[in-house]
């Protein structure tokens, strides 16, 4: 809301344990009651339905990044055949759309914080079909780079500016739970991505998958053309604030924003945000358990399928559903159960408000289920010879394990949305593209690990990343507050959520 926002100096906690005397204040002058009932005001600007509708519609954008990365991997071999070059050549096409999804997010973040949340989407998915026609014309290797660039450069919004549209509409008691539901979906993506490529690679050819895709952007483009509103609230993006400040200054006339022309923002701005050790400190753990995930996932035809005789593209895709499901089941239940706490424990403090406590649901999956699932999977895999059984309950864990990373992954974003909530675009893209960075390293060394130093070593190397990444919790939940202050408290948060 413009307006009402902490000065820089000011305690945007307020003044005891990091906290924020929000209720205990709001009664005491007519003046905050009716700062308080504005504020509610924008977050009934939509319908309940209406808001679901378009948390369904950034969620399907959300879940093209992580899905087209998946369905290029089983694809590979064919590619590299159609091409006339090697796998290893191709499997550069995937570190490239990472890092095409990287820049894109810290792009379109930065820019939507200033134009706005629609436009980016409507500037963005026109370069996702192109890029994905391209990829499926594409004759050389050139060529397939060049247009898978531009293909993760067209999807790269997805995550961060989806982020930023739940906060626009959320409160704070229910933004968990919504974010619940955009993890769960967005998350959905890696799950089903290898067996939708693995059956498009058996049964059909990647250029038919490349062109299915492409016709995905078109649909999402003309959906979200006609029923996505812009979101972020009256008076608080970048070009209406410079507005604002030209007219007040008298020199509409003088800025160039004011004569059309475009304005030139720093992509990489978000970056700085890391700088902020509450903010660290949760992207490294949310790297450190998320990259359990892909330690199951990403070599599992050379662990689960070779182990257990499955050559089958199709069956081996199908072999990451489980951990699909986990995900789908895990995002929205965490994202239910923080805001609970949240609420929960504000009121225990009379109304008062503790960020962090947004974290505690995290904390089970970051060390129980994260790593006791990467754990046990080594020890099936490297012990039982009984396909039957050494299936199912690789399986097993494969559903838990997805089910832990999303009880870490979801109350995290809600967390970032929450403390950085005018610039949440930002702070999500600045979160995922500095976790992409290490996990793009992480990734490539996977299989040289299993290769030189057998699974169970680095399954349970995984698992230890993952108790790293339980601890970075526990610290920033214990000593939020200091955390906070050791950062720069410009645009830290609102007054209300």
């Amino acid at each position: 809301m413009a307006g009402v926002s902490y000065d820089n100096d000011a305690e945007p906690y307020g003044t005891s344990g990091g906290l924020i005397q929000q209720h205990a204040v709001e009664e005491s002058t007519p003046l905050l009651s009716k700062i308080v009932a504005e504020h509610e005001l924008l977050y009934q600007r939509f319908s309940p339905r209406r808001k679901k509708f378009i948390v369904a519609m950034v969620s399907f954008c959300g879940l093209i990044p992580l899905f087209i990365s998946g369905t290029f991997i089983p694809c590979i071999p064919q590619i590299s055949r159609d091409l006339d070059t090697t796998g290893t050549v191709v499997s550069l096409a995937v570190s490239l759309s990472i890092f095409g999804v990287s820049f894109g997010s810290l792009v379109a973040s930065s820019y939507s914080t200033f134009y706005g949340r629609r436009p980016m989407y409507l500037i963005f998915l026109p370069l996702l079909i192109i890029g994905s026609i391209g990829v499926s014309t594409a004759q050389t290797v050139t060529q397939l780079m060049l247009w898978r660039f531009i293909q993760a450069l067209g999807c790269s919004p997805g995550f961060s500016v989806g982020s930023g549209v739940i906060g626009d509409i959320y409160k704070l008691e229910e933004r968990g739970t919504a974010m619940g539901v955009f993890f769960g979906c967005v998350l959905l993506g890696p799950a089903l991505a290898p067996f939708v490529g693995g059956f498009a690679a058996h049964y059909a050819s990647w250029r038919s998958l490349q062109l299915g895709i492409g016709l995905w952007g078109f649909l999402l483009f003309f959906i979200l053309y006609s029923f996505l509103p812009e979101t972020i609230h009256p008076g608080e993006s970048g070009a209406e604030k410079a507005k604002a400040t030209a007219i007040a200054n008298g020199g509409m006339a003088e800025t160039g924003w004011s004569k059309g022309m475009p304005v030139v923002l720093n992509p990489l701005r978000p970056l700085s945000l890391m700088r902020r050790p509450n903010l660290l400190f949760v992207t490294l753990a949310s790297f450190f358990v998320l990259l359990t995930d892909y330690v199951l996932l990403v070599p599992i035809a050379y662990t689960i399928g070779k182990r257990y005789g499955i050559t089958n593209e199709a069956v081996i895709g199908a072999c990451f559903l489980p951990a699909g499901l986990g995900n789908m089941i895990g995002a929205p239940l965490a994202g239910r159960i923080s805001d609970a706490i949240v609420v929960r424990m504000r009121a225990k403090r009379g109304g008062v408000w503790y960020p962090e406590d947004r974290l505690r649901i995290a904390l089970p999956g970051a060390l129980f289920l994260a790593p006791a699932s990467i754990w046990a999977s080594g020890f099936v895999t490297e012990y039982v010879e009984s396909k039957t059984l050494g299936l199912s309950l690789n399986l097993l864990c494969l559903f838990l394990n997805g089910l832990g990373v999303d009880f870490v992954l979801s109350p995290l974003a809600s967390y970032v949305v929450d403390v950085m909530h005018t610039r949440s675009a930002e702070s999500m893209a600045a979160n995922t593209a500095f976790r992409s960075i290490f996990m793009s390293i992480s990734v490539a060394g996977i299989l040289p690990m299993i290769e030189n130093y057998g699974l169970l070593f680095t399954d349970i190397l995984g698992g230890i990343g993952a108790l790293i990444g339980f601890a970075l919790l526990w610290v920033t939940i214990e000593y939020g507050e200091k955390l906070r202050k050791w950062g720069d408290a410009e645009d830290c948060t609102d007054e209300i959520r």
